[in-house]
């Protein structure tokens, strides 16, 4: 009998090594069996289970790319098929692995000092500490060199001022990575700094009432006269080079995620319609109905495929960084366009938490939003095309 390979119709699980297979299916098993059964009770609360980052340490999944300090050395694939699973229960706890891993041990491991790597990483990466990017401002979102924090060089170290907002993880951080411009210079002066959450001045506070990536803590941070060390500031930083490189990890991992979490809506809508019966027969039986599964999966499996051709060249060192702007502005378009019309098709019951579509769609609204709008991703890939910048 001839194979029907509907859902991998690309053999993309065939372009796998053993290992990466295997790092899938223990990270598949781990988010159902620890994180799926509780996701509906964690979003009503708006609640969060620190607990949880010593268990994501041990399934190495923190930093999961370094080779050193305990980090497990997989391929950026296999990075790329973790944020996959992990955003098929839920945005939130894809976002909690990729700040870690993409904003905090990154810049430490590929900027810090042999100091700062050897005292730091190794708890991040066991998830005994966790950490936080700061970054976005209140007014720099999109352009973040509008940034207002700003650091002094003093005798022994460095005093920082200003405010961080919407930073994931911010509330229940150990370890703060924080940009910030020399005092009266430019923005090409930025520098970033590794803060500890004992340091007199560093305050944080927690975004209340959001209707999306609700399991996430977020929040702000207020940097008051905050004097740090010399040996604070990573060392090996490259101005905004650094910062986007940063950005470009994590924009990788969103792009695998959000097509997790559009194929957990594809396959509870198969489901539902298979099993709904309208005017005495299957609703999956409708040619309409049909016709949108059939686009649910062109789409996943286009954007999976294209993931997979983008992580096999940064692993073999290509510069990927056009890649990366399709891809996370493509793919959070594409996701989010799938869960709409699987709301659509669940009908009302698509309404209800416990079908996970309304859920997954909220957060998706946020996801294309950070790590760069899809129209910031649309303004990079026209300057880089024609040489000219147009902000």
């Amino acid at each position: 009998m001839k194979e029907n390979n509907w859902f991998d119709p690309f053999y993309i699980q065939d372009h796998l090594s053993e290992e990466e297979s295997n790092i899938q299916k223990n990270v598949r098993n781990f988010c159902n069996n620890e994180l799926k059964t509780t996701v509906v009770q964690r979003n009503r609360k708006n609640e969060f289970d620190k607990d949880l980052y010593p268990k994501f340490g041990s399934l190495g999944v923190l930093g999961q790319t370094v080779k050193t300090h305990g980090g497990s050395g997989t391929s950026n694939l296999a990075y790329g098929l973790v944020a996959y699973e992990f955003e098929k229960i839920d945005s939130s706890y894809r976002s909690s692995i990729s700040v870690q891993s993409s904003l905090v041990i990154h810049p430490i491991n590929e900027f810090g000092s042999e100091e700062q790597k050897n005292k730091y990483l190794p708890q991040l990466i066991k998830g005994e500490k966790i950490g936080c990017f700061g970054l976005t401002e209140s007014e720099a979102g999109s352009d973040p060199t509008s940034m207002k924090t700003s650091f002094k060089k003093t005798k022994d170290g460095y005093i920082l001022n200003g405010s961080k907002n919407w930073i994931t993880n911010s509330p229940i951080a150990d370890i703060f990575i924080i940009w910030a411009i020399e005092e009266n210079k430019d923005h090409k002066s930025i520098e970033g700094f590794i803060l500890e959450k004992n340091y007199k001045g560093l305050e944080t506070s927690t975004i209340e009432n959001k209707t999306s990536l609700k399991i996430s803590p977020t929040g702000q941070i207020i940097l008051n006269n905050v004097k740090v060390p010399e040996n604070s500031r990573l060392q090996k930083t490259k101005g905004w080079k650094s910062v986007f490189s940063c950005l470009n990890k994590a924009r990788f991992g969103i792009s695998w995620g959000v097509l997790g979490a559009a194929t957990e809506c594809w396959m509870i809508t198969k489901d539902y319609v298979e099993n709904r019966i309208m005017f005495k027969k299957s609703l999956a039986s409708n040619q309409l109905i049909q016709k949108k599964l059939s686009e649910m999966q062109i789409e996943i499996n286009l954007g999976l495929a294209s993931c997979l051709i983008s992580a096999k060249a940064l692993d073999n060192g290509k510069d990927i960084v056009n890649a990366i702007s399709i891809l996370k502005k493509n793919n959070c378009q594409k996701s989010l366009d799938i869960i709409r019309q699987a709301r659509d098709m669940l009908g009302a019951n698509g309404l209800l938490d416990e079908y996970h579509v309304m859920r997954h769609l909220v957060n998706l609204e946020t996801v294309k939003t950070y790590e760069g709008a899809e129209d910031i991703h649309s303004l990079i890939l026209g300057k880089n095309q024609t040489g000219i910048s147009s902000f």
